[in-house]
């Protein structure tokens, strides 16, 4: 269902289903973009990010990017637009004592966060309100109290996410300087989405490291405290994960999804797949 609803806070809710990509724009407020079926491409400067239904990507306010779609797929795309004053009484509440909160001649004045422009994990909490939001909005849901609920435990479940994504994984990193970690983290950022977005092909440490700008024994060596599996183990992890939806959603047969997850031999496909999920291919389809 095809809808864009602005509330009167100004936040903004899009839903667009289509095979047409849009032109140039430039976002106007802090955006999170979701895709729950089919798959997007987003150009931002000299990268090229793809977002699946397992992902989603965060914007901040004054990006310029171009959004496509693959040639003849039908995208379902969802957007939230969080509205300036919305964000900044969001930090007010997250960094204040209640005793600030309730000192209504403060001028407490919180700059919006940059936040890390990448792709992040659309899973748990996030996945569980977003799908929510949506379903009620799609039977035409009104009540904007309730809307503004939803987008205020959206933005506590992305904060979740960007702790555990880039603080957390910042602390396993054996530097001093916490800027340092920081920047790391940044650049482990680019790898993992290069690898998000291009897991199908054939993607090698020199692609990755180069991508992070790093060296590729820096790459191993802070890719592996970070995440706690080697780009391999993670790339392989990622292609049996876009498996499922594969064999979930569509019928491509086996020897097919095989290929378009980036897999060469179907044999090692499968044993893989068993070792990971405990269940074969075909059988998780068949219960799927």
């Amino acid at each position: 269902m095809d809808y864009s609803k602005v509330l009167r806070n100004n936040n903004k809710i899009v839903s667009r289903t289509g095979t047409q990509g849009q032109g140039i724009q430039y976002t106007s407020d802090l955006s999170l973009r979701f895709v729950l079926s089919g798959n997007e491409r987003y150009d931002i400067g000299r990268r090229q990010l793809s977002i699946y239904p397992d992902s989603f990507l965060v914007l901040n306010r004054g990006t310029k990017y171009a959004v496509g779609t693959e040639a003849g797929d039908p995208v379902q795309s969802f957007a939230i637009h969080f509205d300036q004053q919305f964000l900044q009484d969001f930090q007010q509440f997250r960094t204040c004592g209640y005793e600030e909160l309730l000192d209504k001649g403060g001028e407490t004045i919180i700059l919006q966060p940059e936040f890390s422009e990448t792709i992040y994990p659309f899973a748990g909490d996030i996945r569980y309100n977003v799908f929510h939001l949506k379903q009620h909005l799609d039977q035409g849901m009104q009540d904007e109290m309730l809307i503004s609920e939803y987008l205020h435990h959206t933005l506590i479940n992305y904060f979740n996410i960007y702790n555990d994504e880039v603080y957390k994984k910042a602390e396993k990193l054996d530097f001093l300087n916490h800027g340092t970690k920081i920047e790391i983290i940044r650049r482990l950022n680019l790898a993992k989405e290069y690898m998000y977005s291009n897991y199908n092909q054939n993607i090698s440490l020199e692609d990755l490291a180069e991508h992070a700008c790093l060296s590729v024994n820096h790459l191993l060596r802070t890719f592996k405290q970070a995440f706690g599996l080697t780009p391999h183990q993670f790339l392989i992890q990622l292609r049996l994960k876009r498996s499922l939806m594969l064999l979930k959603d569509t019928r491509y047969p086996v020897n097919e999804v095989v290929s378009m997850v980036g897999f060469e031999c179907p044999s090692s496909f499968i044993r893989l797949f068993r070792t990971h999920y405990n269940i074969t291919p075909l059988k998780y389809r068949q219960s799927a």
